[in-house]
């Protein structure tokens, strides 16, 4: 069935694999001790991608150069850190018609490892593996690799950098996705892999990327969204003083489903950006720019249209003092849907960061998001709010405890959409 109405119908792990659940099960038992990704892929995907990736990789170097580790042999570091999680769900099929509260133990292992091949060169490794064990309800237990897993390896030539990367996860977390209902999994394997480019030419910043981003479902319900897609990306800024930096940015979209459900497509998108500091502590990221897609008739279910659209989005990055800091995200967008051929959507997503204790660490956050579904398998005018909080304390050296909280609202102009969960979740990590 697709449309992702709620099923009983699985499909082995990683179709891609032809491994049997029941052999990772067992596998997964005695190799862990006792983690929105969204399956689109648009033409603005590829900046969004290419962005959200460099910005990872930063991190993670920055990380694993000068954070602990567990072992060393001359300069390659690496870093172990299992960890428990135990949460409790009270809607696990996201609907209100339907609810089914459960409990989810999540052991988990993370591997971060980073080994400077060169004075310049690094490779960088980060993979988090865990499992999801439905006590109720197991045969909805689940692998997962965490967000954020990827290898990654960095070339300097002169003012040239180049970053040859495969970024990979395996997550079923059905509430991240505003535009899915009724269903306990939605998500799968999803897998870029390509090479940016970014040339330093002082006042002058290029940059040229290439992504092959694959999507494989793991339900019977979404087998209709496996997928292939291209994601060329390009940008040119200029720096016209210290703090402004503004340019262009093109990126493309070549689109191909497996199953003849939604309509392959090829998107491109053209606009402006900026980079503002307004101080030290306040930077701006402003883009706008249009968006198209041209779709072939390739499904045997909807009537391709080809589609057109405004985008937007503006993001704060302020760090108030030492305590207190936040991130704000708010836009428009049209992206390539999961019961339609596109969404077309207005999005708000604030944070903010809290130390105002010593060893206790607070974050908050929210995100709102009203989008369409126009002429799909499912067609809604629907509104998805979301709000949470992270509580962490650092218990020990070596050991840290977080207490999580999440509270998702979905409302539809469809009946049996709409839906309310909340998530409560405590998790134990300890760095080796």
């Amino acid at each position: 069935m697709v449309g992702g109405q709620r099923s009983v119908v699985r499909t082995p792990f990683f179709r891609a694999f032809r491994v049997p659940h029941s052999a990772f099960r067992v596998a997964l038992g005695s190799t862990v001790l006792a983690l929105g990704l969204s399956a689109t892929a648009s033409a603005q995907e590829a900046l969004r991608r290419s962005l959200a990736g460099e910005a990872a990789s930063a991190s993670l170097r920055s990380q694993q150069q000068n954070q602990p580790y567990s072992l060393k042999s001359g300069d390659f570091k690496l870093l172990i850190e299992p960890s428990l999680g135990i949460d409790w769900l009270d809607s696990i099929y996201l609907s209100d018609q339907d609810k089914e509260s459960d409990v989810i133990i999540s052991p988990m292992l993370r591997l971060n490892a980073f080994y400077p091949l060169t004075d310049v060169n690094t490779l960088n490794v980060s993979v988090a593996v865990g499992y999801d064990y439905y006590v109720d309800h197991d045969d909805w237990s689940v692998f997962h690799l965490e967000p954020g897993s990827e290898l990654s390896y960095d070339v300097f030539i002169k003012d040239l950098r180049i970053n040859l990367h495969d970024r990979f996860s395996y997550v079923q977390d059905p509430a991240t996705e505003a535009a899915v209902a009724n269903t306990v999994q939605y998500g799968g394997f999803y897998n870029t892999a390509g090479v940016t480019g970014i040339w330093d030419l002082k006042d002058v910043v290029l940059t040229l990327g290439y992504d092959h981003y694959t999507f494989i479902a793991t339900t019977s319900d979404y087998e209709y969204l496996d997928r292939g897609t291209e994601l060329p990306v390009g940008r040119a800024g200029y720096q016209f003083s210290d703090a402004v930096t503004a340019g262009v940015e093109a990126t493309g979209s070549f689109n191909r489903y497996d199953d003849p459900v939604l309509n392959n497509s090829t998107g491109y998108s053209a606009g402006a950006y900026a980079e503002w500091q307004v101080s030290e502590h306040l930077r701006v990221l402003p883009r706008v720019g249009y968006a198209s897609y041209f779709f072939d008739q390739t499904s045997a279910v909807l009537l391709a249209e080809d589609q057109d659209a405004w985008y937007a989005d503006l993001t704060l990055q302020h760090q108030v003092n030492e305590a207190v800091s936040y991130n704000l995200s708010a836009g428009h967008e049209l992206r390539l849907g999961i019961n339609s051929d596109t969404i077309e959507a207005w999005y708000v997503r604030p944070s903010i960061n809290w130390r105002i204790i010593k060893d206790v660490s607070l974050t908050t956050y929210a995100s709102y998001e009203n989008a369409q579904q126009p002429g799909g398998i499912v067609e809604e005018d629907y509104d998805h709010f979301g709000a949470g909080f992270s509580v962490g304390y650092q218990l020990m050296e070596k050991m840290r405890a977080s207490l999580n909280y999440r509270w998702t609202l979905r409302s539809s102009d469809v009946d049996a959409r709409d839906y309310t969960q909340n998530r409560v979740g405590l998790q134990l990590a300890y760095r080796f």
